[in-house]
């Protein structure tokens, strides 16, 4: 399909992310959306913050600010780094938008005409100490079933089992750590997720290509003890989206809002309906990327999040779609493959935002330039299984990846040419049997480079990627320019030409994973930035007496003193 609509996990508000969260969503989503505009393809790429619920009024209140100023400066802090990070969003919205409010409220409408929300009284539990009742992710206690002592009211994050608050053992409040607890009755709103438990199953079985990652966690959920359960999904709070049934009142819900998990996948519709006000464009202009009956059935949707989204994106936001569609002639677009990721943790441990430790977006940027960083995190996405951060690991792949292989050969191609044959691409010289080895062996490494990156296999692209350097390092080792100078003057002037080409070639694969770097690269090169689906013509597209500069050294290689001051750094209590 030649339309791709990207949406990354849209992050919490509260607080700076660190690494971890960065490459279990925002960095791969956006690796995927660099490669397929350069590809030619009609990109749409959402992401929001992700601004309502208890913990966003806690951490105001704690900033000493109202909710809604703490959030509009928080936005703008993590605008500000995704940014930095070369995150090339379309739009990066906020769930707490007056496009958010409305469709959320929509799409309840429609789920009750569907009969798929019905009214349950239910006891929550009050804290006397708070003044307020506690959602389910502010109670903690012992877990039923495996005995740890800081399972949340909603799940234990030990062994994942779903919970509800009343299940904990020795409850207590995750705010004061009072235990005067109160159950008190009141009344709730859910969607009815059992009712559609085998429609989700054949769907899900139907995503024969999708991540074993994603689908265990989804049949899990699905099929595990007693099944998928019915979901709460308003909330007695102040912040969020009031309940309405479409644009009139809901009897008996006043003075509730929607709770966050259900408004806030829905923020990634809301955030296309933004881009285009934003852009003074027409409802049809976002509706082509959302209402298949709209003109949205030839995009391919495709999201990016960690394992502990998984969950709510393949069972219950996919509950909200498939009931609003059996309402009415309106399709809204399902999802068609999910990526997701496990976990990196931090040098022997965990990133923990509370203790500080690890590295926190901002922090990276202050101390190294974000193709740094986007290269490490990707080279080892945690695909399959947790990986680990350490400083050592991340030393090395700069210092002999970033600066050794790629760097060193522009360096010394770039101001070899200008030494001897000035600062243009030279003439004479005709390919050999090196260059036809090397042009072979691009052309099969470049298509495997383009098959993992269509199949969002992130290491093994970025692996083959690295490859791709080293071949053309190893060709300008063989073939020795600065010696056949001396001898054949023509013969080094064919190896540079080729070599220029090389880091133009370099410069548009990479693009995806060191955007910067890539376009310091094209930039010297006074070249664009076409794909190079022919190596061949690809090694010719500079021609003679075309003018170039040389650039500022591309990497500064991380020094050992560097490193073991960074490592003390970043071992916690962060300021």
């Amino acid at each position: 399909m030649d339309r791709i609509l990207i949406t990354s996990a849209i992050p919490y508000i509260n607080g700076i992310k660190h690494l971890g969260n960065l490459v279990g969503s925002q960095l791969p989503a956006d690796l995927f959306a660099r490669y397929n505009r350069a590809r030619g393809r009609e990109v749409m790429f959402l992401c929001a913050t992700d601004e309502h619920g208890t913990p966003a009024e806690l951490a105001a209140a704690k900033a000493g600010k109202p909710v809604d100023e703490y959030c509009a400066e928080m936005w703008q802090v993590q605008k500000d780094l995704s940014d930095g990070f070369g995150l090339s969003f379309d739009k990066f919205g906020r769930s707490s938008s007056e496009q958010n409010k409305a469709l959320t409220q929509y799409f309840a409408g429609r789920l009750f005409e569907a009969g798929l929300i019905e009214e349950r009284s239910e006891t929550q539990v009050y804290s006397h100490a708070d003044g307020r009742f506690l959602p389910d992710r502010y109670i903690e206690g012992t877990c039923p079933n495996c005995g740890y002592d800081r399972a949340r009211g909603d799940q234990c994050e030990n062994c994942t089992k779903q919970l509800d608050p009343t299940d904990l053992i020795d409850p207590r409040s995750a705010i004061s750590g009072s235990t005067e607890l109160e159950q008190r009755e009141t009344k709730h709103l859910y969607l009815l997720q059992s009712r559609m438990r085998d429609q989700l199953r054949d769907w899900i079985n139907s995503k024969t290509d999708w991540p074993v990652l994603t689908t265990s966690i989804a049949k899990k959920w699905l099929d595990d003890g007693d099944g998928l359960q019915d979901r709460g999904i308003t909330r007695d709070l102040d912040w969020g989206v009031p309940v309405m049934r479409g644009t009139e009142d809901w009897p008996g819900m006043e003075g509730k809002v929607f709770y966050v998990w259900f408004d806030a996948p829905i923020e990634y519709i809301a955030a296309a309906h933004e881009w285009a006000d934003a852009q003074g464009l027409s409802q049809e202009d976002w509706y082509r990327w959302w209402r298949t009956d709209q003109g949205a059935e030839d995009v391919r949707y495709v999201q990016f999040m960690g394992k502990d989204n998984v969950p709510f994106h393949t069972l219950s936001f996919p509950t909200t779609i498939m009931g609003t569609n059996g309402v009415g002639h309106e399709t809204w677009k399902l999802v068609d493959y999910i990526k997701s990721f496990n976990y990196l943790n931090y040098d022997g441990g965990q990133f923990s935002t509370s203790q500080g430790r690890g590295v926190f977006m901002d922090q990276a940027l202050s101390i190294l330039p974000a193709d740094y960083w986007r290269w490490w995190l990707l080279r080892n996405a945690p695909e399959t299984s947790d990986a680990e951060f350490t400083w050592q690991s991340f030393q090395g792949a700069v210092n002999k990846d970033l600066a050794d292989v790629l760097g060193n050969l522009v360096s010394r191609v770039t101001k070899f040419c200008r030494s001897k044959f000035g600062e243009e691409v030279p003439s004479g010289g005709v390919n050999g049997e090196a260059e036809a080895r090397l042009i072979n062996e691009l052309q099969t490494r470049v298509e495997t480079y383009t098959r993992h990156m269509e199949d969002i296999e992130i290491r093994k692209a970025a692996s083959e990627l690295r490859a791709i350097w080293v071949a053309g390092n190893e060709y300008l080792q063989s073939t020795a320019p600065w010696a056949a100078y001396k001898e054949d003057p023509a013969r080094a002037a064919g190896i540079i030409r080729l070599s220029l080409n090389l880091i133009r070639l370099y410069a548009v694969l990479s693009a995806p994973f060191i955007p910067n770097a890539s376009k310091t690269m094209l930039e010297a090169l006074n070249a664009d930035d076409a794909w190079p689906d022919d190596v061949a013509a690809a090694l010719a597209h500079l021609p003679e007496g075309h003018a170039f500069t040389v650039p500022e050294n591309l990497f500064a290689k991380i020094t050992d003193d560097q490193r073991d001051a960074w490592v003390t750094q970043f071992a916690g209590q962060r300021a």
